[in-house]
């Protein structure tokens, strides 16, 4: 009989599964396309995506997209600077669900990413996924184990997803000019994602970490990947916006 600190271990890691997909496919591939991944491992993450939040893949890209057009101004979605830490970092999934369902940000923002037959068919049907995922964790420890597993996976998922947002554009160092922080603890916690200010100098690069003792675990994946042939990575070293304005 599995023991309540197994179930929160868990939980706990679960919750890193999906925030590793979070970061490493809806993040860096799907929204930004800095890296392209194998059609075996985008399934694997789609599956993953699906069991361990629910979130259809579009929604996500657009609501993210939109978030880098208006940043920390009229039309960001979820900003700490116009709505307040406190409310980004305890509501920010009711945010996202908010801007991702007003039938305009996804259709002007994720024109590129039309639903397929797989979308249609089971992607699309998140609570489906949850609801699958949360079986898996019942089937494997029990119903009383897996629905505290399941209770710390969640918190742990949103409650980090949050602090990308909350604490990323309010604390934090600021070695590019623009209003995004970063956190190495959070980056710690998040595969990479507390570089926000890095990420947002250059949000079309891979690698998140751009400097000596900054570390992005969600890169070492995308590079183990890329050497086995299954991802390829459109940029690496940092290009800033400010220089693809100059190109462009």
């Amino acid at each position: 009989m599995p023991t309540l600190i197994v179930a929160i271990i868990v939980g706990l890691f679960t919750a890193q599964v999906g925030l590793l997909c979070t970061t490493v496919y809806l993040h860096r591939c799907v929204a930004h396309r800095a890296v392209t991944l194998s059609p075996p491992v985008t399934f694997a993450f789609r599956v993953l995506i699906w069991l361990t939040s629910g979130i259809r893949p579009r929604q996500w890209a657009a609501v993210h997209r939109k978030h880098h057009a208006f940043t920390d101004v009229e039309g960001d979605p979820h900003s700490p600077v116009l709505l307040g830490f406190w409310r980004v970092q305890l509501t920010n999934a009711a945010l996202y669900r908010r801007v991702a369902r007003d039938g305009v940000t996804v259709q002007q923002y994720a024109k590129d990413l039309p639903p397929d037959r797989l979308d249609r068919l089971v992607f699309d049907h998140g609570f489906v996924g949850l609801g699958i995922g949360l079986g898996i964790l019942i089937a494997g420890f029990g119903w009383e184990f897996g629905l505290i597993a399941a209770a710390v996976h969640v918190t742990s998922y949103l409650a980090l997803n949050a602090a990308i947002n909350a604490f990323g554009h309010t604390v934090g160092s600021q070695p590019y000019v623009n209003t995004a922080r970063n956190n190495q603890w959070l980056a710690f916690l998040t595969f990479g994602e507390g570089l926000h200010n890095n990420h947002h100098a250059a949000p079309t690069t891979a690698r998140l970490a751009h400097r000596g003792g900054e570390i992005d675990p969600g890169w070492w994946l995308i590079r183990a990947l890329a050497a086995r042939q299954l991802a390829r990575v459109r940029l690496e070293q940092p290009r800033l916006v400010s220089e693809v304005a100059s190109v462009s």
